[in-house]
């Protein structure tokens, strides 16, 4: 009974952080896909279009830190 209260009590704690993660990954995603429609040069546009695939895959599979991981190649590929 109290690891179940103990799990609950992590999972409720964790709630907001996955909130602010599934914002930033949308935010994220759409500032992908704007430098995309800017066409970049040919190895970072490639770079960006895979990190966007990577990221809009973990977002529809609800993976908001995988997807923030996606996004951290797409910042890098820009710099």
């Amino acid at each position: 009974m109290f690891a179940g209260a103990l799990v609950s009590a992590a999972l409720f704690v964790a709630d907001p952080a996955l909130a602010d993660d599934k914002s930033e990954c949308a935010a994220d995603i759409a500032m992908i896909q704007s430098e995309i429609a800017k066409a970049p040069a040919e190895p970072v546009l490639a770079k960006l279009r895979k990190a966007l695939k990577v990221a809009e895959r973990e977002q529809k599979e609800g993976e908001f830190d995988e997807c923030l991981d996606a996004v951290g190649d797409a910042r890098r590929a820009l710099k």
